[in-house]
C-alpha cells in the first residue's frame, strides 16, 4: 500500500511541477519522504521546486542526497549544475567544474552530444578561470569524442577542423598568460593543424578552408623566404573563394607591409580574372595605401597612375590609357582638347599594335559614342569597335551598357537593348545605369517578373540608403499592381537614399493615397511641394486630399491657388465639388442663402472648365448637380446668376438671374449633353431622373398642371433606363420606387418592388427601408410601417426620417409617445416634416389649457423647452418653405407665447398672404383674426380695426377684438357698437361679465355715471361675477367719493379674490378708502401691514415711501429710502449715511446692487428702485470741487450704471479729473465699459488699447489687472485674459499680498475652467486648471479650489468614481472655513453625477443633508430631475 501512496504522491508532485505549483510539489514530496525516506526522485524534485522558490541551500542539500543514494544517475547532476549556473555564489561557482566533469563521465557512455555540450562548458568555464592547461585538455577530450565517432552520426572532420582551429585560437589569444606547458601544447596543436590542412588540400584542391588557414599560418610567419609560398596560396585561394576570404584576412591579421602589399596585388589580379574590374581598381588602390613598397605591376592595374610616367605623349599606349582616364572622369573637354588626329592616332596604334585587347577596342567605342550623333550612327565606329570588345571580353560590362545606348537609341531595337542592359548589369551589379535600363525595358515590354526578378536581387543586398533607382522602380511596380504598403516600404527605402529628391515624395504620396491614408499622402505631397514649388501637380494633390478629408474650405483656397496660375481643369472641377459640397452642408443646416451663393459660383467655375474641356462628361454632370441642388430652397431665394453662354439666353456676353424652374432645366440640359459623350452611363439617366422628378415638384398646381405628369413620365423613364443598365446598384432601385409612388403616377405595386429589390442589393439601405414604410403607410398598413420603420431605426439610428415614420404611425394610432418621437427628430436633425409634427403638437399642448399642472405638460413643455425649441425650428421650416400657411400660423402663436410680438405679427401677416389667394374663408378667418391680435399687441390700432373688419364679425373673438381695437383708437362708438354686438353672441355668463364690464368703462369715459352704475350693477348680480366688474365697481365708487358704494364692492372683492396677482390694487383701494373715510392713521397701517406680507413687493414698498410721507410725516426721512428693500441692517445704514455727501449715495447704491444681485442669485425678484436720478441732482450741486472723486469713483465702480446716467456721470466726473488722478480715470473707464461690457458688445481694438493704458498706468494696482482680464473674458480674447491674471498674480507676488495671490489662482482657475465644462478640446485647459488649483492649495486651505477641482473632473467624466469622490469631500467632510455657497455648488453636481449613474440611496442621503442644510433648491431640483 505504501508503494501506492509514493507512487501517486511522486506523480502529483511531477504534475505540480509541471504546472508551477512549487510548493505544493514540495508538499508531495515530504509526504513520499516520510514513507520512504531514501527516495532519490523526491530529493530530485525538492531539488527543483526549491532553486524555483529561490532556496538555493535547500536545493543542494536535496541535490546531494539524491547523489550520494544514486550517484550514477545523472539527474540529481544536471540539476546541480543547473543550480550553480543560475547562482554567482563563490562556493557553487567552485563546484561547478567536478560536476560538470562528473557529468562528462556519466555521459560519455550513454550519450556523446550531450557529453560534448558539457565538456564546451566545462573548457568555458576553465578559460574564465584562465586555467588554460585544463582548456587544452578538455578540448583534447572533445575532439577525441569526435574523432572516435561514437553514436548514431558519422564523423565529420569539418567540425572537427573547426574544433582545433577554436581551441589553437582560444589558446593563441591568451599566450602571454600561459605557462610553458600550456604554450608547448600550443605549438604543437598549431603544427598539426597545419599537416591536417595541407593533407585536406591535397585530397581537395579545390576547397578554400584549408588555403585559408595555410595562409593565416603562412601570414603569421615572418621569413621573407616563405612569401612566394604566401603568395602562392593567395592566388589559388582567389582562383578558387569568392575573394571575402582572402580580404578577410588581409584586414585581420598583422603582417609585413611587403605582405600586406603583396596580398591585395594578389587579390587584384584574381578579380581581374574573374572579371571584377571595378573591385580590382579597389584592391590596387588599397595596395598602394603603402608607397614605401609599391610594385610596379600595381601601378599598371589602375589607369589615372599613368599620369605619373614620364614621356607618356611620345608613348601611343600610354597615350589610350590617357585618354581613357579622361572619359572615366567625364572630362570631355579635356578629351577634345588634345588633337584629334592624335587621339585617334593614338587609339588606332594601340589597337594595332594588340589587335587582341578588348581595352583599347571598348575605349575606342567609347570615344565614338560620346563624339556625337554623327558618329554615333556610324556602324563601323561605334558599333563595330563595342562589339569587338565585348567578343574579346565576354566579361566587359561597360561594352555591353554602350551597346545597349546604341541599340535603344540609334536602331530602336528594344529586344537588344534589354539584352545587353541585362547583360552588363549580370557582370557589374553596381552599374546603376544598365540595371536601370534592364527594369525600364522589361516593363516597356510586359515582362514584369524579369524586371522584379532584378530589383528583388538588388535590394536584398541593398545596404540602408543605396540603391535608390531599384527600391523606386520596385515602389512603382507595387504601387501599379496594388499592392500600396509594400510600395511605401520600398519607397520609403529610396528616400533614405535621396531625401530631396520630389518625384520619390511624389511616389509616396501616391502610394499613401492608394491606401487610403490620407494624412501621410498629405503631408508627403506637401514635402514634394516644398521640394519643388512649380509643380502644380503637389498642390492639387494636396487639395484633392483635402477634399475627400472633407476640408473644403481649405481645398477651395488651394484649388484657387492653382488656378491663379492656369486654367487647370482638374482644379477647376475639383473647385466646384468644393463649393458644391459646401452648399449641400449649408442645405443641410438650412442656410438657404448661403448654400445659393455657393451653388452659383460652384456653377461659374464649372463653366470655366467646360469651355477648357467640353467633351468630359464628368464636367456636364456636376454642373447638372449643381444647377439641380437648388431644388431643395425656397423659390423666391433659388435666383442664381448664370453666364449667358451656358443659359441660352441673349446677350451671350452678359450674366443672367434665373428662376428656380429656369436653373432645373439649364440642369436638365447638362445631363442631356453629358449623356450625349457617354449614352451608356447609368449614373446619369438616374440623375436625369431625379431632376425632372424635382422639377415636377417644384410646380405651383400640380394637379392642374399638364406638365406635370409628363416631367413625372420622364422622371420614370430615365430611372428605369438607369435600372436596366445597372441593375445591381440600390439608390436606382429606391429612386424608380420613389417615383413610382409619387401622386402623379401612384403605381404602388411597382414601388414595392422596387423598394424589396433596393433592399436586396444592399441590406444595410436605410433609405429603402424607410421608403418602403412610408409606402405601407400611405396604404394604411399599420403593423407593416411599423416592421420597416423599426428596421431602418436598427439599421441607422440616427436617420430621422425613419423616426419621422414612427412618429405618424404613433399620431395615426393616438399614443402618448408621438410628442416624444416628433421632438426626437428635432433634435437628430431639423426635417421639414418633424419640424411641423413637433411645432403642430407643442401647439396644441399649449392650446389645451386644462392640462397646466399635469406632469406631462411639465416634462414636455416646460422641462424640455419646447416652446423656444418648436420656434427655432419652425423659423427654419418657414425660411424654406414659404408657401405653408398652417406653418406661419404656428410660428405666429409660438413668437406670442415668447412675447416676441413684432415676429408673431409677421408670421400672422405672411399666414393671411398665403390664405386670401385660397378658397379657405374659415382658415382666412382664423388668420386675419390672429394677425389683428398681433396688430393691438404691437399697438397698431388703426390698422387692427381695419384686419378685423374684413373679417364676418360672427365670432365673440372678432366682435371683442374690434371693440378693443377701436377703444385703444380713440373710436369709442364704434367700440360701444362691437361690444353690443358681441353681448348677442356670448354664450356663457362669464363672458357677458367680460363685455358688461367693458361697457361700464365706455360709458364712464362717456360720462355716462349712472349707465356705468347699472352695467356694473348688472355684473355682480350674475352667478359668477368677475374679479374685474367689483374692482371696476369699487372704482367708480372711490372716484365719485361714494365711500357705500366703495366699501361694498371692496368688501365683496376681498372675499372673491385673494391671489398675489392682486394684492397691489386691493391695498391702493384699501388705502383709498380709508383715506375717503378720514382715517388717515389707518392708511399707514394698511400699506404697512401689506408690506410685511408682501415683503418682496417693490410696488408695496414704493406705495408706503408715498404714503408715509403725506399720511405721517414723522417718518417721512426714512421712509422714502426703504423703497425697495425691507433690509434691517441697510435700514440702519441709510438712517446714519443719507447725508448730502455723494459718496454716501454711491454708498447707498452700491448696496443696494449687492442685495440685488445676492437676490437674483437666489431666484428672487431684484428691490432696486432708481436712484440715479438723485445721485445725478446731488453730483451737479456739489459741482467739481465739492465731491471726494477718488472715494466716490471706488464706490460706484461696483454699481451698475445704464443709459443717459452712466453718460451724465462720466461727462461730470471727466470734467474734473486731472493728469495726477490715475486711478480715478481708470475708474471711469471701467464706468463707461460696464455697459457695452453686459450687453456683449464687440469692442473695437482701440478701445481694447486704451483700457489696456489705462491698467498699465495703475500696474501695481491687482484688481485693475482684475477687471482688464474680466474684458478680455467678455469679449472672448481667453489667451489675453490668462496673460492679465498671470500679471495679476506676478504683482501680488512681488507685493506680498497674500488675499492677492489667492484671487489670481482661482480667477485664472474660472477662467479655464469655463472651455473645460464647455468641452472645448485640447488639454491646455485642463493643465491651467490643475496647475492654478493646485498653487492656491499650497498657499492654504481653499474650499474654492478644491470644488474647482472636482468641477474639472465632472466635465472631463461625469460618471467617473472620482468624480463623486472628490464632491463628497466637499459635501460631506466640509472645512471649518468652507462657506456654504460652495457646498451648495458641490451638492448640486453630486446630484446630477448620482441620478446620472441612476443610485437612488445615495440620493436620498444627498436630499437628507441638503434638507438639514435649508438648500430648498436642491430639493426642487431632484423633484424636477425625479419628474
Amino acid at each position: 500500500m505504501a508503494a501506492k501512496e509514493v507512487k501517486s504522491a511522486l506523480k502529483n508532485a511531477r504534475e505540480a511541477i509541471k504546472n508551477k505549483e512549487y510548493k505544493e510539489a514540495l508538499k508531495h514530496c515530504k509526504a513520499v519522504l516520510k514513507l520512504e525516506k531514501n527516495n532519490y526522485n523526491a530529493w530530485v524534485f525538492i531539488g527543483v521546486s526549491a532553486c524555483e522558490l529561490d532556496q538555493p541551500d535547500q536545493a543542494q542539500t536535496a541535490y546531494r542526497k539524491a547523489s550520494e543514494l544514486e550517484p550514477e544517475q545523472p539527474l540529481a547532476w544536471q540539476g546541480l549544475a543547473n543550480l550553480y549556473e543560475k547562482n554567482n555564489q563563490a562556493d557553487f561557482k567552485a563546484e561547478l567544474p567536478s560536476v560538470y566533469q562528473k557529468l562528462v563521465t556519466l555521459y560519455e557512455s550513454s550519450d556523446i552530444q550531450k557529453c560534448c555540450e558539457v565538456c564546451k562548458k566545462l573548457a568555458d568555464l576553465f578559460l574564465e578561470n584562465k586555467d588554460y592547461l585544463q582548456v587544452a585538455r578538455t578540448f583534447r577530450k572533445l575532439i577525441q569524442l569526435k574523432e572516435d565517432g561514437r553514436g548514431e552520426k558519422a564523423v565529420d572532420k569539418g567540425e572537427v577542423l573547426q574544433l582545433w582551429k577554436q581551441m589553437i585560437q582560444l589558446l593563441a589569444d591568451s599566450v602571454e598568460e600561459q605557462d610553458n606547458e600550456t604554450q608547448q601544447h600550443l605549438q604543437h596543436e598549431q603544427l598539426k593543424t597545419k599537416e591536417i590542412c595541407e593533407t585536406m588540400l591535397s585530397l581537395y584542391p579545390e576547397q578554400t578552408f584549408p588555403l585559408e588557414e595555410l595562409g593565416k599560418w603562412y601570414l603569421k610567419t615572418s621569413d621573407q623566404l616563405i612569401a612566394d609560398v604566401t603568395c602562392h596560396y593567395f592566388k589559388c585561394l582567389c582562383v578558387y573563394s569568392s575573394l571575402e576570404g582572402v580580404v578577410k584576412l588581409i584586414e585581420t591579421w598583422n603582417c609585413s607591409v611587403y605582405l600586406f602589399t603583396l596580398a591585395w596585388y594578389s587579390l587584384a589580379q584574381g578579380q581581374i580574372k574573374m572579371h571584377r574590374y571595378r573591385d580590382s581598381v579597389v584592391s590596387c588602390n588599397q595596395g598602394i595605401c603603402f608607397p614605401a613598397h609599391i610594385p610596379s605591376r600595381c601601378i599598371a592595374c589602375i589607369s589615372p597612375s599613368v599620369f605619373q610616367i614620364p614621356h607618356a605623349d611620345k608613348d601611343p599606349v600610354l597615350m589610350s590609357f590617357k585618354g581613357r582616364a579622361y572619359l572615366q572622369k567625364g572630362s570631355l573637354d579635356q578629351v577634345f582638347q588634345l588633337k584629334k588626329n592624335m587621339l585617334a592616332i593614338s587609339f588606332l596604334k594601340a589597337v594595332e599594335l594588340r589587335p587582341d585587347s578588348w581595352e583599347y577596342y571598348f575605349l575606342l567605342g567609347r570615344l565614338y559614342w560620346h563624339m556625337g550623333k554623327e558618329s554615333q550612327r556610324d556602324k563601323s565606329k561605334t558599333q563595330t569597335h563595342l562589339l569587338k570588345a565585348a567578343k574579346l571580353d565576354p566579361f566587359l560590362g561597360p561594352a555591353f551598357r554602350y551597346l545597349g545606348h546604341y541599340y535603344r537609341e540609334i536602331t530602336k531595337d528594344r529586344v537588344r537593348a534589354r539584352g545587353c542592359y541585362k547583360r552588363a548589369f549580370e557582370l557589374d551589379n553596381g552599374d546603376v545605369e544598365s540595371g536601370a535600363a534592364t527594369v525600364d525595358l522589361s516593363m516597356e515590354q510586359g515582362d514584369m517578373d524579369s524586371a522584379l526578378e532584378v530589383l528583388k536581387a538588388v535590394t536584398e543586398k541593398a545596404t540602408p540608403g543605396s540603391a535608390k533607382w531599384a527600391w523606386m522602380r520596385r515602389g512603382l511596380y507595387h504601387l501599379k499592381i496594388g499592392q500600396h504598403s509594400q510600395a511605401i516600404a520600398d519607397l520609403q527605402a529610396a528616400l533614405r537614399a535621396d531625401p530631396q529628391d520630389c518625384i520619390c515624395w511624389e511616389c509616396l504620396g501616391e502610394a499613401y493615397l492608394n491606401r487610403r491614408s490620407f494624412t501621410a499622402a498629405l503631408k508627403a505631397f506637401a514635402r514634394a511641394h516644398q521640394l519643388n514649388q512649380e509643380s502644380i501637380y503637389n498642390l492639387y494633390q494636396m487639395a484633392a486630399i483635402k477634399q475627400t478629408l472633407g476640408k473644403f474650405k481649405e481645398a477651395a483656397s488651394e484649388y484657387l491657388q492653382i488656378i491663379k496660375r492656369e486654367e487647370y481643369v482638374p482644379a477647376l472641377k475639383g473647385l466646384g465639388e468644393c463649393h458644391l459640397a459646401m452648399a449641400r452642408a449649408a442645405l443641410e443646416d438650412y442656410l438657404d442663402g448661403r448654400a445659393v451663393d455657393l451653388i452659383q459660383e460652384a456653377i461659374s467655375y464649372l463653366f470655366r472648365a467646360v469651355r477648357q474641356r467640353p467633351d468630359l462628361s464628368c464636367l456636364w454632370k456636376l454642373l447638372g448637380d449643381a444647377c439641380t441642388a437648388t431644388h431643395t430652397v425656397s423659390p423666391n431665394r433659388a435666383r442664381v446668376l448664370i453666364p449667358g453662354t451656358l443659359s441660352g439666353l441673349d446677350p451671350p456676353d452678359q450674366e443672367h438671374t434665373l428662376t428656380q424652374t429656369q436653373v432645373l432645366k439649364l440642369g436638365e440640359r447638362c445631363y442631356a449633353q453629358a449623356l450625349k459623350l457617354m449614352a451608356e452611363a447609368a449614373n446619369l439617366w438616374y440623375d436625369l431622373g431625379l431632376n425632372y422628378y424635382h422639377q415636377s415638384s417644384r410646380l405651383t398646381s400640380p394637379e392642374q398642371d399638364p406638365e406635370y405628369k409628363l416631367l413625372l413620365e420622364k422622371s420614370l423613364q430615365c430611372v428605369k433606363k438607369a435600372v436596366m443598365l445597372d441593375s445591381s446598384n440600390h439608390s436606382y432601385w429606391n429612386a424608380l420606387g420613389v417615383v413610382a409612388m409619387s401622386k402623379g403616377i401612384e403605381n404602388f405595386a411597382l414601388a414595392q418592388h422596387s423598394f424589396i429589390k433596393s433592399v436586396k442589393m444592399e441590406a444595410n439601405n436605410v433609405v429603402a427601408w424607410t421608403n418602403l414604410g412610408t409606402l405601407y403607410l400611405k396604404k394604411e398598413n399599420i403593423e407593416l410601417a411599423h416592421e420597416a420603420f423599426k428596421i431602418a431605426q436598427s439599421l441607422e439610428p440616427l436617420y430621422v426620417r425613419c423616426w419621422i415614420g414612427q412618429a405618424l404611425i404613433a399620431e395615426t394610432v393616438g399614443s402618448y409617445d408621438t410628442m416624444d418621437l416628433f421632438r426626437h427628430t428635432t433634435e437628430l436633425s431639423t426635417h421639414t416634416e418633424g419640424v411641423k409634427g413637433y411645432a403642430f403638437w407643442v401647439c396644441s399642448t399649449l392650446l389645451d389649457k386644462s392640462n397646466r399642472d399635469s406632469e406631462l405638460y411639465r416634462y414636455n413643455i416646460i422641462q424640455m423647452n419646447a416652446v423656444s425649441a418648436a420656434q427655432v425650428a419652425l423659423c427654419k421650416y418657414t425660411e424654406r418653405i414659404q408657401t405653408d400657411s398652417g406653418a406661419f400660423t404656428m410660428l405666429g402663436y409660438l413668437n406670442e407665447h415668447l412675447h416676441l410680438k413684432k415676429q408673431a405679427r409677421q408670421a400672422y401677416q405672411r399666414a393671411a398672404e398665403l390664405l386670401r389667394s385660397s378658397e379657405q374663408s374659415e382658415s382666412l378667418n382664423f388668420a386675419l383674426r390672429n394677425y389683428a391680435r398681433a396688430l393691438c399687441n404691437t399697438g397698431q390700432w388703426d390698422k387692427a380695426v381695419r384686419v378685423y373688419s374684413s373679417t364676418p364679425k360672427e365670432e365673440l373673438h372678432d366682435l371683442t377684438g374690434l371693440a378693443l381695437a377701436c377703444f385703444r383708437a380713440g373710436h369709442l362708438q364704434d367700440s360701444l357698437r362691437a361690444y353690443e354686438q358681441a353681448l348677442t353672441v356670448a354664450s356663457s355668463e362669464k363672458e357677458k361679465t367680460y363685455i358688461l364690464t367693458a361697457l361700464a368703462i365706455l360709458q364712464h369715459r362717456q360720462g355716462c355715471m349712472d349707465v356705468a352704475k347699472t352695467l356694473l350693477f348688472k355684473c355682480s348680480m350674475l352667478q359668477e361675477p368677475a374679479a374685474e366688474s367689483l374692482l371696476s365697481l369699487c372704482a367708480l365708487g372711490l372716484v365719485h367719493s361714494d365711500s357705500t358704494l366703495a366699501s361694498a364692492a371692496l368688501s365683496e372683492l376681498l372675499k372673491r379674490t385673494s391671489g398675489q396677482g392682486t394684492v397691489e390694487e386691493r391695498c391702493i383701494l384699501t388705502c383709498t378708502l380709508l383715506a375717503l373715510q378720514g382715517n388717515y392713521s389707518a392708511v399707514q397701517k394698511e400699506a404697512a401691514r401689506a408690506v410685511h406680507s408682501n415683503p418682496g413687493n417693490p410696488s408695496l414698498w414704493a406705495l408706503l415711501s408715498r404714503l408715509v410721507p403725506q399720511y405721517y410725516p414723522r417718518k417721512a426721512d426714512v421712509s422714502a429710502e426703504l423703497t425697495g428693500t425691507d433690509s434691517r441692517e441697510l435700514a440702519g445704514f441709510l438712517s446714519r449715511s443719507l447725508t448730502d455727501d455723494p459718496a454716501g449715495w454711491a454708498a447707498l447704491m452700491a448696496a443696494c446692487h449687492t442685495e440685488n444681485t445676492a437676490r437674483l442669485l437666489s431666484s428672487s425678484a431684484p428691490r432696486r428702485e432708481g436712484l440715479e436720478r438723485q445721485l445725478m441732482t446731488l453730483v451737479s450741486e456739489k459741482g467739481q470741487y465739492g465731491v471726494d472723486w477718488a472715494t466716490f469713483m471706488s464706490l460706484c465702480s461696483s454699481y451698475c450704471f445704464e443709459g443717459k446716467f452712466a453718460k451724465i456721470i462720466c461727462e461730470i466726473i471727466n470734467a474734473a479729473l486731472s493728469p495726477e488722478q490715475p486711478a480715478v480715470f481708470l475708474l471711469l473707464r471701467q464706468i463707461q465699459c460696464e455697459s457695452l461690457l453686459l450687453s456683449r458688445t464687440t469692442l473695437p481694438s482701440s478701445v481694447l488699447e486704451q483700457l489696456s493704458s489705462a491698467v498699465l498706468a495703475n500696474e501695481a494696482c491687482v484688481q485693475a489687472w482684475h477687471w482688464l482680464a474680466e474684458v478680455y473674458r467678455l469679449q472672448g480674447l481667453l489667451v489675453q485674459a490668462v496673460m492679465a491674471y498671470r500679471q495679476s498674480l506676478q504683482l501680488a507676488s512681488q507685493l506680498g499680498s497674500f488675499s492677492g495671490k489667492v484671487a489670481s489662482l482661482l480667477r485664472l482657475a474660472l477662467l479655464a475652467l469655463g472651455p473645460c465644462m464647455a468641452s472645448v478640446q485640447g488639454a491646455e485647459w485642463k493643465d491651467l486648471v490643475l496647475e492654478a488649483t493646485t498653487e492656491a492649495l499650497k498657499l492654504g486651505p481653499c474650499p474654492i479650489a478644491l470644488l474647482i477641482q472636482a468641477l474639472l473632473q465632472f466635465s472631463i467624466k461625469m460618471g467617473a468614481r472620482e468624480t463623486r469622490r472628490l464632491l463628497e469631500r466637499i459635501v460631506y467632510t466640509p472645512s471649518p472655513l468652507q462657506p456654504e455657497t460652495v457646498t451648495s455648488v458641490a451638492r448640486w453636481y453630486l446630484l446630477r453625477h448620482l441620478h446620472a449613474k441612476d443610485d437612488h440611496e445615495l440620493m436620498d442621503t444627498l436630499m437628507d443633508h441638503a434638507k438639514a442644510a435649508g438648500d430648498s433648491k436642491l430639493v426642487e431640483f431632484h423633484k424636477q430631475l425625479s419628474s
